[in-house]
């Protein structure tokens, strides 16, 4: 007789049609497991969540409207069992600290998907976290650093856009030397030799967009 399998009950949430339709083919090859709903946008995901409660919710960290981080916080403040397992290209620290503070428990690349998403589905869907080996050494070797204010992140992402200081200034309606103030904070808290330096340290962290 065919052993019965109770199927996990996943939920996707990505504004790419294209990794959906990957995640969709990677998991009808388990038995176990069943893509139930797709979401386009956080919005959407958090509805989805609330019709179909599923017993795990893949969610990308940057959609259009309400992003993954705040869509895993709403999900998590209505039902705090939720278990919630980010997939995202980006692998700094500080976007998987975000994903984690907001009440998610897995965390995979999606480079990574072919060869641990299912693994990663069954670990969550059992309240188990997924965080891999180099996303948790990046969250450790950062651990007791101090974080960027909002405004040395408005500063830093300002400069990112290749605004000299008069200029960034002038669109955070602060003084010129508020900024280089802001700017010498930041530099030092993050190790940046330079303002290029603070700007690819940032980028690689995930404190501010690429």
């Amino acid at each position: 007789m065919e052993q019965a399998y109770r199927r996990i009950r996943v939920l996707v949430a990505d504004d790419h049609p294209l990794f959906r339709a990957g995640v969709v083919a990677v998991v009808s090859k388990e038995v176990d497991m069943v893509v139930v709903a797709e979401a386009s946008d956080g919005h959407e995901a958090v509805k989805l969540y609330r019709e179909h409660k599923p017993d795990v919710a893949l969610m990308d960290l940057r959609m259009p409207g309400l992003g993954g981080v705040e869509a895993t916080s709403i999900i998590i403040s209505e039902h705090p069992t939720a278990h919630v397992l980010v997939v995202t290209t980006y692998q700094g620290d500080v976007e998987a600290l975000r994903a984690l503070k907001a009440g998610a428990i897995g965390y995979l690349l999606k480079s990574s998907m072919l060869d641990e998403l299912s693994p990663a589905i069954r670990l969550v869907s059992g309240g188990k976290k997924y965080v891999p080996a180099e996303i948790a050494a990046g969250l450790a070797s950062h651990a007791v650093d101090d974080e960027l204010t909002l405004r040395e992140i408005a500063v830093l992402t300002s400069v990112a856009a290749g605004n000299s200081n008069a200029l960034v200034a002038r669109e955070l309606a602060i003084s010129e030397e508020t900024v280089k103030s802001h700017m010498r904070a930041l530099m030092s808290k993050l190790a940046a030799r330079d303002r290029t330096h603070a700007v690819s340290i940032g980028i690689k962290r995930g404190i501010i967009g690429s």
